[in-house]
């Protein structure tokens, strides 16, 4: 080190009453920030410039702030704590209190190391974890970030929050993916026609409706399912629409079952449900059923095999 640069350590380190020593490493801890923040910030300006796919932006930027900020870590522990001898000691006495001090942000620091290596989720997934869903639109250190779905608001549509979740919930809540792997969801609708209608009928215009608004055709269905048995077992065999019948107290229930995009499962709905009530309302032989008080008598209604005997005295 230069003289004059030594005088200058002496008159600061006088100044504030701290040693030469001590300047030297805000000097150099000074440095290495300026170095990381102008290193940071020309690798978002190239990658800005290459990039144009949002999402491969975002993994890209994500991927430098963290590669530079380990580096500046370990240059900053190298500065401080001196040699890899010294390092380990100091590691050595201040970890446990560390581990009983920072239990929650090593939890969730630990939970990002979960999220980047497993991969339950990322950017740009639909997920549900414990009582909240939403889009996943950021993931970082400590905390990723969603945009809510859901709540108040009815058919997994957004409600304009964004949700901020420890990672360390990743550990102890259920996380479920509405898009990785297979990226449909199943989902019904129950259509209830009464007992004097025609349900046969009625079954089938529900499998036309069905079949019109299909999200998959049979080769594509094929294509992500192999896809998805890469990675999990998954084993569907039918992809296509199905209704299904069955008796509740007011009438026959017939059951749409079809796959629908997750970020489109409303608007599927109230297609599939316009048609229905189009079809419906031209078939003279078909009425929805909807809870009534009806009064049955059993002499005189129903099949004649199955009535009962008339009271003595009764006409």
């Amino acid at each position: 080190m230069t003289d004059w640069l030594r005088q200058i350590d002496d008159t600061l380190g006088q100044y504030f009453g701290i040693s030469a020593l001590t300047v030297d490493k805000v000097v150099w801890t000074i440095a290495i920030g300026l170095l990381f923040l102008m290193l940071r910030r020309a690798a978002v300006h190239v990658l800005s410039r290459r990039l144009d796919d949002t999402a491969r932006r975002y993994i890209a930027v994500k991927t430098v702030n963290y590669l530079l900020g380990i580096v500046a870590v370990l240059a900053l522990l190298r500065i401080w704590l001196g040699g890899v001898t010294g390092l380990a000691a100091s590691i050595g006495i201040i970890s446990a209190g560390i581990a009983i001090a920072l239990h929650a942000p090593l939890t969730n620091f630990a939970g990002w190391i979960f999220l980047t290596v497993r991969r339950p989720f990322t950017v740009g997934d639909r997920i549900q974890i414990g009582d909240h869903a939403g889009d996943v639109i950021d993931l970082r250190l400590f905390a990723f970030s969603l945009v809510e779905i859901g709540n108040w608001v009815d058919a997994d549509q957004s409600t304009g929050r964004i949700l901020h979740i420890p990672n360390g919930k990743v550990f102890t809540e259920t996380v479920a993916n509405y898009t990785q792997g297979f990226n449909f969801i199943w989902d019904e609708i129950p259509v209830t026609v009464t007992f004097e209608s025609d349900w046969r009928k009625a079954k089938e215009l529900l499998t036309e409706i069905s079949k019109k608004h299909a999200v998959l055709t049979s080769d594509e269905a094929a294509r992500q399912v192999r896809e998805a048995a890469s990675t999990y077992l998954i084993k569907y065999e039918h992809l296509t629409p199905i209704v299904w019948t069955s008796v509740v107290d007011i009438g026959v229930t017939l059951t749409i079952r079809f796959l629908s995009d997750p970020r489109r499962r409303r608007s599927a709905e109230a297609a599939i449900w316009e048609d229905i009530l189009d079809a419906f309302a031209a078939a003279e032989d078909i009425d929805f059923a909807y809870p009534t008080h009806r009064f049955y008598d059993n002499v005189t209604e129903g099949k004649p095999g199955a009535r009962a005997e008339p009271e003595p005295g009764r006409g």
